[in-house]
């Protein structure tokens, strides 16, 4: 069995984030740690360790008196969380060595091309993304970097799986990962850097088209499902 070295807290965390992505809490319900630490067979000190980093993370509020709470979400933070995944993942492709990127090119583009549907169920186009982006990035040797961005995808996921529903039909650009792939083939790692950046801001769009057209609904409704 692999021992997992990583502090617990750490483990605590990706934990709470894979819950929240899969619907497992609801925004703004109030957390029960007692009840939460025995889930997970953890005592309090971790979790709450936990807690505190996501707080810091912005993924969670504690009011006094109240505790802690998953933060209610807006259009305007997935919008940001983009930006910042982009970033990171930009600085991760940019730092990977060129040779290992042109080892795996001709892999990248053989999966990207495996997968080529114009339209697909939300769940099998993020378990598909998640791990061609793995690929890509699995040679960027900063953990840190990677541990960063494993976290703030997860909270993104967050926002697709309450917005979008793991079975709804998704829109995607079947050419965006093969472009990536191509770049990296020729030796362009600029160029392969710009299509990812086109790759996740193309994701958001079609994602915040899809916010606001849950606003609409909302409001007609008379109802209020985001900040």
């Amino acid at each position: 069995m692999a021992i997992d070295r990583r502090p617990l807290r750490e483990q605590v965390k990706e934990e709470l984030l894979a819950r929240l992505a899969a619907g497992g809490f609801t925004p703004d319900e109030p957390i029960n740690e007692i009840q939460l630490a025995a889930e997970l067979g953890v005592s309090r000190t971790p979790l709450r360790e936990a807690l505190i980093t996501l707080e810091r993370e912005g993924v969670i509020t504690s009011r006094r008196g109240k505790g802690f709470s998953f933060t209610p979400m807006s259009p305007q933070e997935f919008h940001d969380l983009t930006e910042i995944v982009v970033t990171l993942e930009s600085l991760a492709l940019r730092s990977t060595d060129p040779e290992y990127l042109a080892d795996i090119a001709p892999r990248l583009l053989e999966e990207a091309r495996s997968f080529s549907e114009p339209a697909a169920p939300h769940e099998v186009i993020e378990r598909y993304d998640d791990a061609w982006h793995d690929l890509l990035l699995s040679g960027c040797r900063n953990e840190r970097l990677m541990d960063l961005v494993t976290s703030l995808k997860l909270t993104m996921h967050r926002y697709e799986r309450v917005v979008v529903g793991d079975e709804d039909i998704l829109e995607r650009s079947a050419q965006e990962h093969e472009q990536i792939a191509e770049c990296l083939l020729r030796g362009d790692v600029p160029a392969a850097v710009k299509a990812l950046e086109q790759n996740w801001f193309s994701g958001r769009d079609r994602i915040l088209e899809r916010l606001k057209a849950n606003a609409r609904k909302a409001e007609q409704r008379g109802t209020h499902p985001m900040a």
